[in-house]
């Protein structure tokens, strides 16, 4: 049996310590309630998919019908505990309009991740099948859950979309934040360790591998050193833009011309023009512009 003095020790703590307390709060979303949410919305975004059994067309209205169900209640409940937390004036009324407005958004969620899951295929000589993507791929769930999550975070429902996107960053190594936009052909080859920041935009057709960060040089601070909240903080990627292993691109006014090559490890806090490759030579960070004869293919030799 437990010792009396823990248990005491333990409430005095939570009498005394602040911060990483919420007693007498608004209820918070459950984290197992969001997770099954991102479940059931990525069987939803691939039917047939993730299901114990298989999916026919004809059998497609009935499923549908109770999937939609079972996210629309659950996620009216969730949104409501994050309003209530917000101290929204009327949060019962303002889920219900909030997940009708989001569930609304779906199909454009599912046009854009068909061009991710392509993008996939296109940009992987190891693919097989896009089946095999949707099923295997880590950045078919990273992505899918950041386009769902950024949805949410437009119409300024807080909490729930960086719950979302945490746990693919969870299953997945991938970190995307539900601010970022991001263009149509997104793919991330391996994955592991990439982040995105909030105010990052990607534009179409970009390409990037494990390990790269799209972050922040610094942090504007107010009077009191606190970080500002809501200010341009990441890159711009412009589109068809390929960025290899472990580079690390920075900062608010740092953007990456369309067509250009980041090469792997570099490191990079000023604007790239467009159609250049950006390496480093011995100690020296490169950037020329690309020649005609150069074809983004992965492993090719750049002559560089």
């Amino acid at each position: 049996m437990t010792p009396p003095a823990i248990k005491q020790a333990l409430l005095e703590s939570y009498a005394l310590g602040g911060g990483i307390n919420h007693l007498d709060g608004a209820n918070l979303p459950s984290q197992d309630r969001v997770t099954e949410l991102a479940r059931d919305l990525m069987h939803l975004l691939f039917p047939g998919f993730f299901e114990d059994t298989g999916l026919t067309q004809a059998d497609a209205p009935g499923w549908l019908d109770k999937l939609l169900e079972k996210i629309d209640s659950r996620m009216v409940i969730e949104v409501e505990k994050c309003l209530r937390f917000a101290k929204d004036p009327d949060p019962k009324a303002n889920a219900a309009r909030l997940t009708t407005q989001f569930l609304s958004t779906l199909p454009e969620v599912r046009r854009l991740v068909q061009t991710d899951v392509a993008a996939a295929y296109s940009g992987d000589p190891a693919a097989r099948s896009t089946d095999e993507i949707i099923l295997a791929y880590p950045c078919v769930l990273a992505i899918s859950l950041q386009r769902l999550a950024h949805m949410l975070y437009a119409l300024q429902v807080p909490l729930l979309p960086r719950m979302l996107t945490e746990y693919g960053h969870e299953r997945t190594g991938i970190d995307i934040h539900p601010g970022a936009h991001i263009g149509s052909h997104f793919f991330i080859d391996h994955g592991t360790g990439v982040v995105i920041g909030e105010t990052a935009t990607i534009g179409t057709h970009v390409k990037i591998y494990q390990g790269v960060t799209l972050g922040a040089k610094s942090f504007e601070t107010d009077g009191k050193n606190n970080p500002v909240k809501g200010v341009k903080r990441h890159p711009d990627i412009e589109d068809h833009v390929t960025i290899y292993a472990h580079a690390t691109i920075l900062g608010g006014d740092t953007r990456i011309g369309a067509h250009s090559v980041i090469g792997a490890n570099v490191w990079v806090r000023d604007s790239i023009p467009p159609h250049s490759i950006a390496y480093y030579k011995e100690t020296s960070l490169v950037v020329r512009p690309r020649k005609p004869h150069e074809i983004l293919v992965d492993g090719a030799d750049w002559n560089i």
